[in-house]
């Protein structure tokens, strides 16, 4: 059974607290924003964690109306998506300033899909940098189908990208896959619930330690016990798992 451990950098306390003035993290991290709200504090987190940014259509008015006269100062390396969101006066702000918008029409692809696929085109042109790992803000809060397509999508991606985070004002969260995970933590800036999800499969044996409710080799399954507003008791986590599950972590950002 493989293993995997897990930090997540972008959260850790001294990153926190430099806030605008925080220098991206080391490797290739890339941060793909969605039309979806989130607050000042955790948009700076995140787009100084990351080298390369994309927004996805609407996502554009988010972070335009959120930064005021200070937008200049964050333009994304590319905005694409169909285009049915962002509003004609913030295109033509982006434009203005060289940013690419690249329309894409497709209806086989959400525009989250395409922000990936812009990804994976840069890695194309550039394999011996290596392959981004992502931070998606948004995805996980607003409308439920939103939020289920994607859970559904870090599921997919999961067998082929090694780190796929997804980051709202209330949690951040990710895919754990079949085997055992080493999770290390800067508990600074999370909040103390946690939630182990068995969603997309028809169960999964679960065991873990560091929670202040551990299973050892136990049943979870969405018609039977699902370990929900659980607690982070340690900075080191250890979950085994025979399916695929989703993990999340409350957020408690300062304001």
């Amino acid at each position: 059974m493989n293993s995997r451990h897990w930090r997540v950098p972008f959260l850790q306390a001294s990153r926190v607290l430099e806030g605008r003035n925080a220098h991206p993290l080391s490797g290739r991290w890339a941060l793909i924003v969605l039309n979806q709200p989130f607050s000042r504090k955790l948009f700076d987190i995140l787009w100084n964690a990351c080298e390369w940014r994309v927004f996805a259509d609407g996502g554009s008015n988010r972070v335009r109306d959120l930064l005021g006269n200070e937008w200049k100062s964050y333009l994304p390396d590319l905005i694409t998506g169909d285009l049915d969101s962002i509003r004609s006066d913030v295109q033509q702000d982006y434009t203005s300033m060289d940013v690419r918008v690249v329309r894409d029409g497709s209806l086989d692809a959400t525009d989250f899909m395409k922000c990936f696929d812009a990804i994976k085109e840069l890695e194309r042109r550039t394999p011996q940098e290596g392959d981004y790992s992502v931070i998606v803000l948004g995805g996980l809060s607003g409308r439920i189908d939103q939020t289920v397509h994607t859970m559904s999508y870090l599921y997919k991606l999961r067998r082929i990208r090694a780190h796929v985070f997804v980051a709202t004002d209330d949690d951040v969260g990710w895919v754990l896959d079949e085997g055992e995970h080493y999770i290390s933590l800067d508990r600074t800036f999370l909040g103390q619930t946690c939630g182990l999800l068995p969603v997309g499969i028809e169960s999964t044996r679960l065991s873990m330690k560091g929670l202040q409710w551990n299973w050892t080799d136990h049943e979870s399954s969405l018609d039977g016990d699902v370990s929900t507003s659980n607690w982070l008791a340690a900075d080191e986590i250890w979950i085994k798992t025979t399916r695929p599950i989703w993990w999340t972590m409350s957020l408690k950002l300062p304001i």
